[in-house]
C-alpha cells in the first residue's frame, strides 16, 4: 500500500489530525496536505502512479525537425539511396541549413519506427582497411549481372562494367553490355583515361577480360594488359576466391542495384544506360560517402588532392602522407630522422585540417577539404622551426 493511501486513510477514516499522521508515518505535513487535496479532487485515481515525464521539455527536438528527418528518410529510401543517420545529417546541413547530431537523428528514427533491428554485426575494428592516398593512384574495375524487364515474354540478363577510383570512390566509367568482353573493357578504360588521366595502377579480379595469368600462358597479354603495359600502369589482381580485395567496386555495385530497384525496371540496354548515367551524377556529385573523411561527395574528394600518375608507386621509404590539424599557434609538426620539426603556416589557418605530402625533404601542405596548396617547402634540418619568412605578428596597418 502506498504511503499516500496510508496517510489519507488515517486522516479520513480514523479522524486523526494531519500533524499526528505526519509524525507517525515520518512524512512532512505538506505531503499529507497534498495527498488529501488530490484525494478530494480525484478520488481513488489519486493513488494511481503518475508519469514522471516533465510537463515541458525545452531541450527536446523540435517537432518541425522531427518531421524533416522523417520526410528526408522516406525520400532517400524511395530513391534507392542510403538513408542512415550520417547521410541524413549531411543532407540537413547542406540543403536545409539545419545542424543536428547523428545520435539525435538515430533516436528520431527509432522512435518513429523507421529502423529495422539487425543482428549484431562483426565489429568494424576487426576489418583490415586499405585506401589509396591520392586520386588515380588505384582504379578498381569489375562487372556485375543485371536482369532487364521481360521482353517478348522472356527475361534478359546483361552485364554492367564499372571503373572506380579507390581513393575518392568516384565512378570513372559505368556502361552496360549484353556481355562484357575484352574489347569492351579496353574501350571503357580508354574513355576513363581520356576524362580523368592515366592511373598509377589498376586492381581487378582474375576474369579473362582483365588478365590471362590463369590461362596457362597461352596467347600472352590480352588487350587490357597490353594497354596497361604500354602506358606504364601497374596491374594488380586479387587473390583467387577473395572478393574482399575488390570490395569497394563491389560495394558500389550493391548501391547501384539498390538505386535501380527503386526505379521502373528498364526493358532495353539504352534505357538501362540512361538510368546508369543518372545514378553516376547522383552518386558522384550529390551523395555524401560515409567512408570519406570529412564526409563529402566522391567528386569533391577526387578534386581535393593532386592526382597520381604512372611511376608514383615506387617503393620509396621517404614518400609518405600525413593527416593533421594546424594548432592554435598556426603550425604543424613533422618527424624526420627521429627529430620533431615544426612547420609554420600562420594563425589565420589555426584548426584547419591538412594533409602533408612528404617526399624526402620536400613537403607540401594541402587543405584536406578544399585541396588548396597552403605551403610547399624544402625542410632545413638545421632549424627546428620552419618559418614562413614573414615578420612575426599581425600585418602592418595600411595608411589611408
Amino acid at each position: 500500500m502506498s504511503k499516500a493511501r496510508l496517510v489519507v486513510t488515517a486522516v479520513v477514516l480514523e479522524g486523526r489530525s494531519q500533524v499526528e499522521v505526519a509524525r507517525a508515518y515520518g512524512v512532512s505535513e505538506s505531503f499529507v496536505s497534498r495527498a488529501l487535496a488530490r484525494y478530494r479532487e480525484e478520488g481513488e485515481a489519486a493513488f494511481e502512479p503518475r508519469s514522471r515525464r516533465p510537463v515541458q521539455s525545452p531541450r527536446s527536438t523540435p517537432k518541425e525537425i522531427v518531421e524533416l528527418v522523417v520526410e528526408l528518410r522516406r525520400d532517400l529510401e524511395a530513391r534507392g539511396l542510403d538513408a542512415g543517420p550520417k547521410t541524413i545529417v549531411w543532407h540537413l546541413e547542406q540543403y536545409s541549413h539545419v545542424t543536428v547530431s547523428r545520435a539525435t537523428v538515430a533516436r528520431v528514427l527509432a522512435r518513429e519506427g523507421l529502423v529495422v533491428p539487425q543482428p549484431r554485426k562483426r565489429p568494424k575494428s576487426s576489418y583490415i582497411r586499405f585506401e589509396a592516398e591520392q586520386p588515380n593512384e588505384c582504379w578498381q574495375a569489375d562487372a556485375t549481372h543485371y536482369t532487364l524487364a521481360k521482353a517478348n515474354g522472356a527475361w534478359r540478363d546483361v552485364e554492367i562494367l564499372t571503373f572506380l577510383d579507390d581513393h575518392s570512390r568516384v565512378i570513372l566509367d559505368c556502361s552496360c553490355h549484353k556481355t562484357t568482353t575484352g574489347p569492351i573493357v579496353l574501350e571503357a578504360f580508354r574513355r576513363a583515361v581520356q576524362l580523368h588521366g592515366i592511373p598509377a595502377s589498376t586492381l581487378t579480379d582474375n576474369a579473362n577480360v582483365f588478365t590471362t595469368r590463369f590461362a596457362g600462358g597461352r596467347g600472352g597479354r590480352n588487350a587490357f594488359e597490353t594497354e596497361l603495359h604500354r602506358l606504364g600502369v601497374r596491374q594488380i589482381n586479387s587473390t583467387p576466391n577473395h572478393p574482399q580485395t575488390c570490395g569497394k567496386v563491389e560495394r558500389v555495385q550493391q548501391t547501384m542495384k539498390k538505386w535501380l530497384d527503386a526505379h521502373p525496371r528498364p526493358r532495353s540496354i539504352p534505357a538501362l544506360q540512361r538510368l546508369l548515367d543518372e545514378f553516376i551524377e547522383e552518386y558522384n556529385a550529390r551523395r555524401p560517402h560515409s567512408s570519406l573523411r570529412p564526409r563529402r561527395p566522391p567528386q569533391v574528394a577526387y578534386l581535393a588532392r593532386p592526382k597520381a600518375t604512372p611511376g608514383d608507386l615506387a617503393d620509396d621509404p621517404h614518400l609518405r602522407v600525413r593527416r593533421d590539424r594546424i594548432d592554435a599557434s598556426g603550425k604543424v609538426t613533422l618527424r624526420i630522422n627521429g627529430r620533431l620539426y615544426s612547420i609554420g603556416l600562420g594563425k589565420q589557418l589555426a584548426r584547419t585540417r591538412v594533409i602533408l605530402l612528404v617526399d624526402d625533404l620536400h613537403v607540401r601542405v594541402i587543405d584536406a577539404v578544399t585541396g588548396e596548396l597552403l605551403r610547399e617547402l624544402e625542410m632545413d634540418l638545421s632549424k627546428q622551426f620552419q618559418g614562413t619568412g614573414k615578420p612575426p605578428g599581425p600585418p602592418p596597418k595600411q595608411r589611408a
